[in-house]
Order: C-alpha cells, then sequence, then structure tokens
C-alpha cells in the first residue's frame, strides 16, 4: 500500500479547489435491496429490527459530513427474549466509542428499557450512578458498555432513533446567533434543545421536548436527533432536516473576500512539509524522564489542499479558526484549540524549529493554566493531558494533526478537515461561537470520554522505521516483527512485485502501518527520497534498519572486478548513504534514534568463495561501529545483529541464498532440504534459525531494553568461529 497524497482523505472534500465550497448536497443512501440483504443476512440470529437498524447506521455512519470515527449514536426498541422464554421490553443502543459505518448488531448492546425508563423520576442523577445503572441495566452482563446518550435514547418516543453531528446543523448552532438561525431554519420541524452534557440532564431536556410535540430535536453545540416507528423513516426524516441546514446555509451565506492560492501552492505545501515535518515532530514530542525512552513520540498526518491553504491565507482567519471544536465528542482528539504558527521561517529550518519551539512551549504553558483553573473540576484518578498541541496550523502549508499513532493523527486530520469546513461556512452567515471554557473542560476530562481513547498497541506503537531490502526474506521478518510491536513501518526495496505484494500484504494484516516506498540504496537521491516519504506519511524516522544486500560466489583468484563492484555499491556505498540520511534526519528531528544494520556472521567467521559478501559486509559494520561514536551525542544508538543462514520466511525466499546455495549445494552433495539441514546441525543448539529469530534480535535493540551502541547480537545458534571478538 502507498500512501496517500497529503491530506486527501475523508473531510478533504475537493482538494483541487480554490476555496471552501458552500452549499453541499445532503445524498438519502436507502436502497431497498441492500435493506433487504442486511435483513436476510442478521435477522434470523438478531430480529429484523436490529436488522434493519444496523443497515441505517451503517448508512449514516457511511456519510463524514454526519458522524466521524466513533461520533453519533443509534438505537431501537425492541423485545428481548429472556432466559425463562418471555418477551421483555429492550432498548438497543450503540456501544461507546463504536463507529456507526461498520457496526455490526452485536454493537448494539440491549439494555431493559423500563428501568432506565423509571430513572427519568429522578430530579438529579450523578454521572458514575448513571453509568453504574447503564451497566447494570444490560441483558447480557459481558455486553459492551452502552453509549453515554443511552437515556436519551430511552426516554425518547419512536421506535428507531438516529443522533448525530451533522455538520450543516453545527454550522448554524455553532453562532452568536444560533438559536435563532436554528429556529427560523428548522420552524416546527424540529424543536431547540439548549446546550447541555449528554447524560441525565440532557435526556430529561429532550424528552420534555418531545413531550410538548416536536418531531425532532436540534441539541445546541451537539448535534440532530430523529426519531421514527420504522428505520427508513427515522433515517429520511434526518437527511431531509440536514438537507434543510444545508439549503439555508447556501441561501443565507453572503460571499465576501474569496481567497485563491497561485498555481503551484499545493506542490510547494507538501515540499515544505516534507522538510518541517521531522522538526514539528521533534518538537511535539513529550519528554518523559527516563533515559531509555527519553520522548513521547507523535505520529503526524498533514491536511494540505488548496482550500485549507486559502482558507489560511484569508484575513482574519487566525481569529475565526483558533476557536473551540464544533461538538465536545471531539476534544479528546484535537484538544480545545489549535496551535497557529504565524510567518514561518520556510527558507531557514533552524529558525523554523525555533518558532515552532516557542510556539509549543507557549501553547503548553497556556494549557497548563487552563487545567489549572478548572482543577476542581477534575474526576478522580483523572491526570492531565500532555499539554501540547494536536492540531497545528500554519499558513503555507496547512493543517498538521499529531497523534501517539498513526490512526489518532488520521481520526483529529478527519475531524480538523470537517471543523475547518463548517468554520468556514459560518464564516459566511456570521460569527462563530463554540463552547465556554469550563464546558470545553468538563468534556475533556470527562472519564466516559477518556475511556474511548484506546491504548497503544506495543511498545513501539509511536515509532516510524524505515526497513532497507524489505522484500527479501530476513527484511519480511524484521518489518512484521516491528509490526507486532506497534511499530509504523516503511517498506523499502527495489520497485517490483516483491515490493507491492509484501507491502499489499502486511497492510491487509496491519492495516494503516505498513506502507511501501521502492529505493534504490546505491543512489544518494533515491535514500532521501525514501526519507521524505517517510516525513510526509507519518511525520519523520525514530529507526532504520539497513538489511539491503548482495551476494556474489567467486574465488579471489577469479574475481570479476566489476561483480565486486556491484556488490560493494549495495552492501558498503548502500549503508554509507542509509546511516549518513538516518544521522542528519535524526539532527533535524531532535529525540534521538536507533540504526540496526543487519549484518553477518561472515564478517567474523568469512567463508571461502564468498570474499566479496564478507568484505564488503565487515567494511558496513565498521561504518556502523564508527556511526556508533559519531551520533551517540545526539542519542542515536547504532547496533548490529549477525545472522546465519536464513533460508526462507514463509513463501519468501532469500536472494542472497538464492545466489550462494546452488554453490554450496554442489559442493556439498546436497539438495536444498539438505543444505538446510546442514547449517542447522553446525550449531551448537543445533537450531534452524528464522528471520523471526533475527526480528526479536532487533526489537532488542530497538525498544532499549539495555544502554547498549556499538554491540553486536549473534543470530546463529551458537558457532565459535563466528562470536564477536
Amino acid at each position: 500500500m502507498r500512501a496517500r497524497k497529503p491530506g486527501v482523505g475523508p473531510g478533504a472534500r475537493n482538494p483541487e479547489a480554490g476555496a471552501f465550497e458552500g452549499a453541499r448536497a445532503m445524498i438519502n443512501r436507502w436502497n431497498d435491496r441492500d435493506a433487504a440483504r442486511c435483513v436476510d443476512q442478521y435477522a434470523e440470529a438478531w430480529g429484523e429490527p436490529l436488522a434493519l437498524r444496523t443497515y441505517t447506521s451503517r448508512l449514516l455512519g457511511a456519510d463524514p459530513a454526519l458522524v466521524l470515527h466513533g461520533g453519533g449514536n443509534t438505537s431501537v426498541k425492541a423485545p428481548w427474549r429472556t432466559v425463562l422464554g418471555e418477551d421483555a421490553a429492550a432498548v438497543f443502543v450503540k456501544a461507546s466509542g463504536l463507529a456507526l459505518a461498520g457496526i455490526e448488531p452485536a454493537g448494539h448492546p440491549a439494555l431493559d428499557l423500563g428501568a432506565l425508563q423509571r430513572l427519568r423520576a429522578l430530579e438529579a442523577l450523578a454521572e458514575g450512578a448513571m453509568i453504574n445503572e447503564l451497566r447494570r441495566a444490560r441483558f447480557d452482563a459481558g455486553a459492551p458498555v452502552p453509549s453515554v446518550e443511552t437515556l436519551l435514547h430511552a426516554f425518547l418516543p419512536g421506535a428507531f432513533i438516529d443522533h448525530t453531528h451533522a455538520d450543516a446543523v453545527l454550522a448554524l448552532t455553532n453562532q452568536r446567533d444560533g438559536a435563532a438561525l436554528a429556529q427560523e431554519a428548522f420552524g416546527s420541524a424540529a424543536a431547540l434543545v439548549p446546550y447541555a452534557a449528554p447524560g441525565f440532564d440532557l435526556a430529561r431536556s429532550a424528552a420534555e421536548a418531545a413531550e410538548r410535540g416536536a418531531p425532532a430535536l436540534v441539541l445546541m453545540k451537539h448535534g440532530l436527533v430523529t426519531w421514527a416507528p420504522t428505520a427508513r423513516e427515522a433515517y429520511e426524516r434526518h437527511i431531509d432536516l440536514v438537507a434543510r441546514a444545508e439549503a439555508f446555509a447556501a441561501a443565507r451565506g453572503r460571499r465576501g473576500t474569496v481567497v485563491t492560492v497561485p498555481a503551484g501552492a499545493f506542490g510547494e505545501a507538501v515540499r515544505r512539509f516534507e522538510a518541517a515535518a521531522p522538526v514539528l515532530r521533534g518538537r511535539l514530542a513529550h519528554a518523559t524522564g527516563d533515559a531509555d525512552r527519553p520522548w513521547d513520540r507523535v505520529l503526524l498526518q498533514p491536511l494540505i489542499t488548496e482550500p485549507v491553504l486559502a482558507l489560511l491565507a484569508t484575513p482574519g482567519a487566525r481569529d475565526l479558526l483558533v476557536t473551540p471544536p464544533l461538538t465536545p465528542d471531539y476534544l479528546i482528539r484535537t484538544k480545545a484549540l489549535p496551535l497557529w504558527i504565524g510567518d514561518p521561517a520556510w527558507d531557514d529550518l533552524a529558525r523554523f524549529s525555533a518558532q515552532c519551539g516557542e510556539a509549543i512551549r507557549a501553547y503548553s504553558a497556556d494549557y497548563e493554566a487552563y487545567v489549572g483553573r478548572h482543577r476542581a473540576d477534575l474526576e478522580d484518578g483523572l491526570a492531565a493531558f500532555d499539554p501540547r498541541p494536536r492540531v497545528v496550523l500554519v499558513p503555507g502549508l496547512g493543517a498538521v494533526c499529531a497523534g501517539p499513532t498513526a490512526r489518532d493523527a488520521a481520526m483529529a486530520r478527519d475531524i480538523t478537515a470537517m471543523t475547518l469546513q463548517v468554520k468556514a461556512d459560518v464564516a459566511r452567515m456570521g460569527a462563530y461561537e463554540g463552547l465556554g471554557e469550563r464546558e470545553l473542560f468538563l468534556q475533556e476530562y470527562r472519564g466516559v470520554q477518556r475511556a474511548k481513547l484506546r491504548a497503544p498497541d506495543g511498545p513501539l506503537a509511536d515509532r516510524v522505521a524505515v526497513v532497507t531490502g524489505a522484500a527479501g526474506a530476513i527484511g519480511a521478518g524484521i518489518a512484521e516483527g516491528l509490526l507486532r510491536a506497534g511499530c509504523h513501518v516503511v517498506l523499502t526495496d527495489l520497485p517490483g512485485a516483491p515490493l507491492d505484494s509484501l507491502a499489499a500484504e502486511l497492510d491487509a494484516r496491519f492495516p494503516g502501518r505498513a506502507v511501501g516506498a521502492p529505493m534504490d540504496v546505491t543512489e544518494q537521491a533515491s535514500v532521501a527520497e525514501g526519507f521524505r516519504f517517510a516525513a510526509r506519511t507519518w511525520g519523520g524516522v525514530d529507526l532504520v534498519i539497513v538489511n539491503a544486500g548482495v551476494a556474489h560466489v567467486s574465488a579471489l583468484s577469479a574475481m570479476d572486478l566489476e561483480a565486486f563492484r556491484r556488490v560493494e555499491r549495495v552492501n558498503v556505498e548502500g549503508a554509507l548513504l542509509v546511516v549518513s540520511e538516518s544521522g542528519r534526519h535524526f539532527a533535524l528531528q531532535g529525540t534521538g534514534g536507533d540504526i540496526v544494520l543487519v549484518s553477518t556472521k561472515n564478517v567474523f567467521a568469512p567463508g571461502a568463495k564468498f570474499g566479496a559478501y564478507s568484505a564488503t559486509k565487515a567494511a558496513a559494520h565498521q561504518l556502523a561501529r564508527i556511526a556508533s561514536l559519531e551520533l551517540a551525542d545526539i542519542d542515536v544508538r547504532v547496533n548490529m545483529v549477525a545472522p546465519d543462514a536464513v533460508f526462507s520466511h514463509g513463501p519468501r525466499r532469500s536472494g542472497l541464498w538464492a545466489a550462494v546455495g546452488p554453490d554450496r549445494m554442489k559442493a556439498r552433495g546436497l539438495d536444498e532440504a539438505g543444505l538446510e539441514e546442514y547449517y542447522r546441525s553446525r550449531n551448537l543448539l543445533k537450531a534452524k534459525v528464522t528471520a523471526r529469530h533475527v526480528a526479536n534480535a532487533v526489537l532488542y535493540f530497538a525498544t532499549r531494553q539495555s544502554p547498549t551502541t556499538g554491540a553486536t547480537i549473534p543470530v546463529d545458534g551458537g558457532l565459535p568461529d563466528a562470536t564477536p571478538r
């Protein structure tokens, strides 16, 4: 899988346009055949109501103008068959944090409707008590935790209830005169409910509005709720009301100064991001105080489109955009405010680095002061977030979004794309107004919201690795090992089917964390482009595996000089170019790094007729040792692993053994299986050495299990002659 063009993705609706579009057309996606297929698939096991609930939930989730990344919630009221064979009234509500787009029936846990509706009689209900009641009301104690807005669904009428954060509705409600605008737009088609935090109070207010005859609800600075006896009616009512909001905004919007960007601005912004990303990523890293793991890093996802560039260049853009998010659901991904870096020094990376550092320090101080002002409201057991920004707006570059993993950064990017669109819409109608500071804090530090944040998987979840020679057996095994440890991996090799198939395979198994990038390690420009690729994909590089290598079988007396030079160019010059580029990149990023050279037992115990390989790998090994001396002062550790006789990794055969094997088999009178057995039996442990073993050795260094640099781990089953000395 190749990385997307920066910024082109969910929310970046028209990257080629000169400014954000005004009106957008909400699409009714209901299809009778698709609905029937969903009923055929799920009704027997789950019942027709929940099958249709699944269908229309997915329709809502498929449109980023309605919900993003776990936002919104849906429900259906239907019977639940108890173990006694009795039907009990139930409400099936979307589980907290699940995305509607791919939801399965099990994603709507069933709760005792009667028990929930009895809570309506209370005057107040603390959040902890409410969550306890929701957990207790589940018919299946092992079902996922339902949405914090479950009581809204239980208290409202209608069998099917749809709730989204439609951007067209938020564009009306998030204005200084939002209530008047929303009332004018919807008239009697929907009632307005003043802002309240999702939970008991909002559920009661919504129910009271429904009891006064409201056919639908607009929740101020929050979203839209519709209900109906059937799934289709609730869905189509929802789409109609959002379309009504879009039409109202288009008619009301005034045309101001149209800012366009010059031809070539998009390409220039991408080039700026490639150069600036490692700098910005380094400044956004958070110091841990741990000498072995001194930084909690972030990954970056850019939002670079011509509409975004035009919006950031618009007069007054900072005042419009450095404002609260559209809905409190987004706070855990984006924080309350973005960071603005004005007048960036594009012609001087050192000065740009200083600008970033100063801006981030000021932002962090403001954030810590914000937490301090509201510390009394901090729930027990919750600690303050890292104070650094999650969204950075840079005129001339675009928006850069950060997260502890690429997945988190991509969520922030998608939310930012929609946020910029809506704020541009608001600017054509009036003045943007988000939630007040205390409301923002209460939602950002709300336990049920924080629970939606998924802990990164693996010790390398915030790391980016470049693996050279990835399409071979050892390279593929190392890449897989890094991915299993949570790493994001740029797979590099010569262009062609082996690299493409590996990238496709690993992307399917580790979605969003494996990308392929053609690289010829003997060409300096190609190596530099590989690192730029990593920068524009995830913001930078933390770990480099120097693995690309080739072999040649020949006695020294018969050695063809050009053949030797071909081996030398890959094994020595290639290693030098990759290590050199790594050092420059790590110095720019400023957060240290790791280089692991895949050496060989032949450095210590060379073989006859293997002089070209043994000598050139020894030279590369020595370069790595020298790099360990030169790069230690910027906290870059350089180490080596020295494997022996790795023939394959799954279906991927070793290129080295494809070159060496025939000669070795002929010399020993063995077939391929016999040759592998020969190499297994010659080591002390009688072990078959695999690419997975090599990956484990790499991981020892990559996870910094000890303060080690300039060292070699043999991965050979125990070969006394090859012991490093």
